[in-house]
């Protein structure tokens, strides 16, 4: 059974809410949005009607703070209001509401109304649920076709996808670049990461598995897999029309090795000028590097691998999400002992 909260100062309007809705849903009362934000700490409802004038924070505010919280921005919220003009509705809507219900609202108008928000809201969520299912497996099926070419780099697009779901959780927890990440579809974002290395399956074997460390003409040549991502993503999306859903892998191939200062590849990209994805991934894929053992390489400690990345933190990695990894290179360790 859903849950929906009824949120008024009228305890009138409440109990005719209550009434008309407590066979089909389980409904929750409250008197004001403090309240509210109170009981929402607990339980997540699947609808909030929410009057719009209220005394201390009204419907309005109210909306505004649920849509800055990430964890409740997804819950759909229906104005009560008395008032019918064209500047309340507008507003709302911009704020982020999903209907309005007019007051004084009969039963049978108020119990359609809800009805059919939530059937269609239903079949959106199933649909988009089977178009993620089968991107996901898109990407899946790409992705491993560039890491079985790279024999010294086993598991690293699963380690990542890994870490770079901490770091981000971690950064919304924090605040961390928030307004930005309250835009995202952290999964789908989360899932696009997966072909950050697409341009490595333009480089030839030869290079992408020598057991030595690489010459430099060798690494001007490696170093086109981040533009060659870009293109091989751009010909995806000119053959599929998928712009949103492949705009993200895009960023991740072509911008993961920018540096902070500028001094990183391909285009010398510097501070907020390399898109936040880039940034996010340039830990995350530094770190998975320094503690993987390699052909060329032995395995970093987990320490030392925070080490070097707080040491670069401001010169080749955005010290605001440095700082974050940091909080969690915790997690981060414990996802590595579980690889042993």
């Amino acid at each position: 059974m859903k849950t929906i909260f009824v949120v008024d100062d009228s305890d009138t309007n409440l109990t005719m809410a209550e009434t008309a809705l407590e066979t089909h849903y389980r409904v929750m009362t409250m008197v004001s949005a403090a309240k509210m934000f109170s009981l929402i700490q607990k339980i997540t409802p699947d609808l909030i009607l929410l009057d719009i004038e209220m005394p201390e924070i009204d419907g309005f505010e109210a909306l505004r703070r649920l849509k800055l919280n990430y964890a409740l921005a997804g819950i759909p919220v229906m104005f009560l209001t008395g008032r019918t003009d064209a500047e309340v509705e507008a507003r709302g809507f911009e704020l982020g509401a999903v209907d309005f219900v007019t007051k004084p609202f009969s039963a049978p108008v108020l119990q359609n109304r809800i009805k059919t928000y939530l059937e269609i809201e239903e079949i959106i969520q199933q649909r988009t649920k089977q178009l993620h299912k089968m991107q996901n497996s898109i990407m899946s099926v790409l992705a491993d076709m560039i890491e079985n070419r790279d024999k010294g780099t086993s598991g690293h697009i699963e380690r990542t996808t890994v870490y770079i779901r901490i770091l981000i959780h971690m950064m919304m927890e924090r605040g961390v670049y928030a307004d930005e990440l309250r835009k995202w579809d952290i999964e789908r974002v989360i899932s696009s990461a997966r072909m950050h290395d697409m341009g490595k399956i333009t480089i030839t074997d030869i290079i992408i598995n020598k057991p030595e460390k690489l010459t430099d003409d060798e690494f001007r040549l490696m170093k086109t897999h981040a533009i060659e991502g870009e293109r091989i993503i751009d010909e995806i999306v000119s053959l599929t029309g998928e712009a949103e859903f492949l705009r993200n892998a895009k960023l991740f191939a072509g911008t993961h090795h920018e540096h902070w200062d500028g001094s990183g590849y391909p285009r010398g990209l510097k501070g907020a000028e390399i898109p936040l994805q880039g940034r996010i991934m340039a830990i995350v894929d530094v770190y998975d590097a320094l503690v993987s053992e390699r052909q060329y390489k032995h395995a970093n400690s987990h320490e030392e691998a925070v080490e070097i990345i707080m040491k670069n933190s401001g010169s080749q990695f955005d010290p605001e999400i440095a700082n974050t990894f940091f909080e969690a290179r915790g997690l981060f360790k414990a996802v590595g002992m579980n690889e042993q």
